[in-house]
């Protein structure tokens, strides 16, 4: 496997290898993933784990980072994403706990309800396949359009079968998204991505995904690190109920705690 190119300074300083014993280094998105980890912090060193944290604002290099050994483990996606990513990429990749649900949401600057979307919009949605096609599925369930099978979360463009409004859609990471609303009508957008953007879930969203999303984001280590005793203390203290009542007061139900090892 192709090793990993050159990171930003801040992250390369971070990676001198794989965690010593006792020393647990995570790969995550700022929000909500790194600010979880953060609260997790004291809880571990009590236990004699120091948990060190590197922020990634992209899904490819904390995977590499991770499959490579240089990172313990990561926290940022969600089961179908990862599935997909060791099918593509031949990693060793294992899930070791869920943690939380975010939904994905329908955003805007432009108008305040979906029925004001005029014919021919400009729809912006991820280009990584796995949130491409749970961002078509989403316009599915909002009635925008209709795919050749709607549980499908590998949907591309190509599966659209109806298309009412004509919209046009224009893929982009998915962390370009929130800064390229101005120049979308509409973009479906990750809520790791979302809220640093200053944009609430419950508050901005002009439909979103409900609770019983099966897109639930997960703790990821190697098959090495995902035995460790540090690795399980970590996910013991992610499925905690201090950490459930954490994400409940903090993030006001844009951000919902699951718990539970998978």
């Amino acid at each position: 496997m192709k090793k990993l190119s050159v990171l930003a300074l801040t992250v390369a300083a971070a990676f001198a290898g794989a965690a010593n014993a006792g020393t647990l280094k995570i790969g995550a998105t700022p929000v909500p993933h790194a600010e979880i980890l953060e609260h997790v912090k004291p809880a571990l060193a009590q236990q004699g784990v120091e948990l060190e944290v590197v922020e990634f604002n992209d899904y490819v290099q904390p995977n590499l980072a991770t499959d490579d050994g240089e990172l313990d483990g990561n926290y940022f996606q969600h089961r179908p994403y990862l599935d997909v990513f060791v099918k593509d990429h031949g990693v060793d990749l294992v899930p070791v706990c869920s943690v939380h649900i975010e939904p994905m949401g329908v955003y805007s600057n432009k108008i305040k309800d979906l029925k004001e979307l005029k014919d021919g919009a400009l729809v912006g949605i991820p280009n990584d396949p796995t949130n491409g096609g749970r961002a078509l599925l989403l316009l599915v369930n909002a009635g925008l359009i209709k795919v050749a099978n709607p549980d499908d979360v590998t949907t591309t463009l190509l599966d659209i079968t109806e298309n009412p409004k004509n919209l046009e859609f224009r893929e982009l990471e998915a962390a370009q998204l929130p800064r390229a609303l101005d120049d979308l009508d509409v973009a479906v957008i990750n809520t790791n991505f979302a809220m640093p953007a200053g944009l609430n879930p419950l508050n901005d969203a002009l439909f979103i995904e409900g609770a019983d999303s099966p897109y639930v984001n997960i703790l990821v280590a190697n098959s090495k690190s995902a035995q460790s005793e540090d690795m399980k203390k970590l996910s013991e203290a992610l499925t905690s109920e201090d950490t459930a009542e954490f994400i409940r007061e903090n993030y006001k139900g844009a951000i919902v705690p699951v718990g539970g090892a998978k």
